[in-house]
């Protein structure tokens, strides 16, 4: 069966989908898994669409020390157990600067310039290029797609894009991008389908995760978001402080002689709740722990955004709905309650009774905000793009011939 192969890298994780080809909108993965604890204790695992557990595989750390080496050993596994051939790739890439405004063939040109905004998304974009290296050296024949999570904002007007500096670093790429895109592009696809009475409506969307961000949409695009230049920005995160003075990281290099690279580690690596709680970044743990600090640093998280949603709100012009998606929106109730409470002046009110994995409505009937909560799916995204694409060449080789 003809096939294609969606990858979405992280920082020691790789996780993996296989399509059919021929899929529609209503795309349905054939298997999916991920291979994690690259460099420490890499594991692979896959399922079937089923549920059928394929592989559970432990390695040793010389075999999987990296990602270009994760890519090699799912690409073997699944050459040697899985009947299907691969006819693409589709990446998510997190940041395609000014250049890309929607999803492209991956060139080695179009890699370099992909290169160029490394030290713009360091946590991301350097795992993110690894694998489509990884394919080129292996599969020089294998079309790919890079998907990018900046490409969904990329509509938005010169008020909400530009910073108050001279003009000519907004022409150098100096602007607010925002990112998750993927996330909120398919959150507004499930939408039309879920509730089309308020998928063109005024929404905001909070993409709550170890990496959070919030986004306003309107009439199904984004005008809006909290995340800027850099995925440092917006939203205080697992380990990045959100949004901060630059007079800090001004105070961190003059005063603590900190040098740009050490500046970087502890903004992307040592900050947001695991800064604030001194022990953790993961919401699960903070929520059990009887440490004042870790409860502390919730309380920051929500409060930041009750903050952020306002200021969307205003930008909105008003608000129809509101959308909780990923890790922590999807599976924390606590948070969920808490950030609702901080909209009640929005009219927002939740059914306390509604199980969201059961029904994505979970507001009141007395709430003037619809509120859902909606599993986020950026690999179905991905392989959506990547399918079209490969139909749109398929056409203009038949127009040709």
């Amino acid at each position: 069966m003809d096939a294609i192969l969606v990858i979405n890298a992280g920082s020691s994780s790789l996780k993996f989908q296989v399509f059919p080809a021929d899929s529609s909108r209503e795309a349905k993965y054939l298997l999916k898994g991920q291979i994690d604890g690259v460099g420490t204790r890499p594991r692979l695992r896959a399922q079937a669409a089923d549920k059928t557990i394929l592989v559970d595989t432990v390695y040793d750390v010389a075999q999987v020390s990296d990602l270009p080496a994760a890519t090699r050993e799912v690409a073997n596994w699944l050459r040697g157990t899985q009947t299907v051939e691969l006819v693409g790739a589709g990446h998510r890439v997190v940041h395609g600067g000014p250049d890309y405004s929607q999803p492209v063939w991956i060139t080695k040109e179009v890699l370099e310039k992909l290169e160029r905004y490394v030290s713009l998304a360091p946590l991301h974009q350097p795992n993110n290029l690894a694998p489509i290296r990884s394919l080129f050296a292996r599969r020089q024949d294998l079309p790919q797609v890079a998907c990018f999570d900046t490409a969904f904002h990329r509509q938005h007007g010169a008020l909400a894009d530009h910073y108050a500096i001279p003009a000519h670093y907004y022409d150098e790429g100096v602007r607010r991008y925002g990112f998750h895109g993927l996330s909120y592009e398919y959150i507004v696809q499930r939408l039309h389908q879920i509730a089309p009475d308020v998928a063109e409506g005024r929404i905001i969307v909070a993409h709550l995760g170890s990496g959070a961000s919030m986004c306003a949409i309107a009439d199904g695009r984004s005008i809006e978001s909290t995340l800027g230049f850099t995925a440092l920005d917006g939203l205080p995160m697992g380990t990045r402080p959100g949004q901060l003075d630059p007079g800090v990281v001004l105070y961190l290099i003059g005063e603590k002689r900190m040098t740009v690279n050490s500046v970087q580690d502890f903004l992307y690596k040592e900050c947001g709740l695991k800064g604030l709680s001194g022990a953790s970044n993961d919401v699960r743990e903070l929520e059990v722990s009887a440490n004042p600090s870790a409860a502390f640093a919730l309380e920051y998280f929500v409060y930041r955004a009750g903050l952020y949603a306002g200021m969307l709100a205003a930008a909105l012009g008003g608000l129809d709905a509101f959308v909780f998606t990923a890790g922590i929106g999807e599976n924390s109730a606590s948070i969920r309650q808490r950030i609702a409470a901080k909209l009640a002046w929005l009219g927002v009110e939740l059914n306390g009774d509604i199980d969201p994995t059961t029904s994505p409505l979970i507001s009141s009937t007395d709430s003037r905000v619809a509120v859902y909560v909606i599993p986020t799916n950026e690999e179905l995204m991905i392989a959506q793009h990547t399918l079209q694409l490969l139909h749109d060449k398929e056409e203009k080789y038949i127009r040709a011939s």
